[in-house]
């Protein structure tokens, strides 16, 4: 096998015309010169240099690997230098995919202080909700997915442990991933401001349950059905929706009831709605996922780093 180290001596063995003044260029003996000069026939399997008394001239097949070492020693240099440059984040990419209220409440702020603190890092941005997310992730899709799952209701500290990063109970199908938690997202009631309950304050949502509700996206749709099922009835749901102003809207018209995570209602002005805590107490885990291999990787480390510090504000 050839090596990179090799062909540099080869050069300057091409160019000085002898060991000793190839020696003196590389900063090392001639006996390391001879030897290196060996190690490459013998990889080349011909000769690559005569002598004729003190005079060294290539062979044919040494002309053909210094033509090529120029531009082989040009493409490593220019690796090597790139390589550093994204050890050091003076360059890098991440692709990041986030579901839609992560992506209005903490990606700005995080992306924002990544280029502040990194300027040679480029970040691009798509929207997915999990699982879907999650998927992109595996198929070599983006580097970075900003995720959630549900906590069981009973099952809340789980989920604010999780959140101070002291782990809690994750979905099997992540047990391959690096995860990074950074908070728990509780869920709220949305009621028209002429609702029976709209001044309540703590609302048990078996009281909602003769109201026609408008959901969210597939995974707060079964979720939704989960907890009131648990609570002694199912849901009726007249509207279904994956966007987050268009349920307040709805809501706030008087068309039903809804509960909405409070990281998305931070990017909505609702009209005509009241916010009331509904209990249980229902909460998402917002997560930052990657593969282990990519965790190591300096610009996926520092925007996971930069998504950790906005979640805890």
């Amino acid at each position: 096998m050839i090596e990179a180290r090799h062909l540099r001596v080869l050069r300057a063995v091409a160019a000085t015309g002898s060991f000793s003044a190839a020696a003196r260029e590389l900063g090392c003996t001639q006996p390391a010169v001879s030897q290196q000069m060996k190690a490459l026939e013998a990889s080349s399997g011909t000769p690559l240099i005569v002598r004729a008394g003190r005079e060294m001239r290539l062979t044919q097949a040494g002309e053909a690997l210094v033509r090529h070492a120029a531009g082989i020693l040009a493409g490593l240099t220019a690796a090597e230098e790139e390589v550093a440059a994204i050890a050091g984040l003076r360059a890098g990419r991440v692709r990041l995919v986030s579901f839609p209220s992560g992506s209005s409440t903490l990606v700005p702020a995080a992306l924002a202080a990544l280029r502040a603190a990194h300027p040679g890092t480029r970040v691009s941005l798509v929207e997915a909700e999990p699982p879907r997310s999650v998927e992109m992730l595996r198929e070599g899709d983006c580097d970075v997915a900003l995720a959630f799952h549900y906590a069981d209701p009973a099952g809340a500290e789980g989920a604010d442990a999780a959140a101070e990063g002291a782990g809690g109970r994750l979905p099997e199908e992540w047990t391959d991933l690096t995860v990074r938690p950074l908070f728990a997202d509780r869920l709220v009631g949305l009621v028209p401001e002429g609702h029976p309950l709209a001044d309540a304050g703590t609302v048990r949502i078996e009281e909602f349950a003769d109201d026609p509700w408008i959901a969210g996206c597939p995974r707060c749709r079964r979720q939704l059905v989960d907890v009131c099922e648990n609570a002694g009835f199912t849901p009726r749901i007249d509207f279904a929706t994956d966007d987050y102003p268009a349920v307040t809207g709805l809501v706030g018209a008087g068309l039903g009831v809804a509960v909405l995570p409070e990281l998305a209602l931070e990017s909505i002005r609702p009209k005509g709605v009241r916010t009331v805590t509904v209990e249980p107490a229902v909460r998402r885990q917002i997560v930052a996922l990657t593969l282990p291999d990519l965790a190591q990787v300096p610009a996926v480390a520092a925007t996971l780093d930069h998504l950790a510090r906005v979640a805890r504000h």
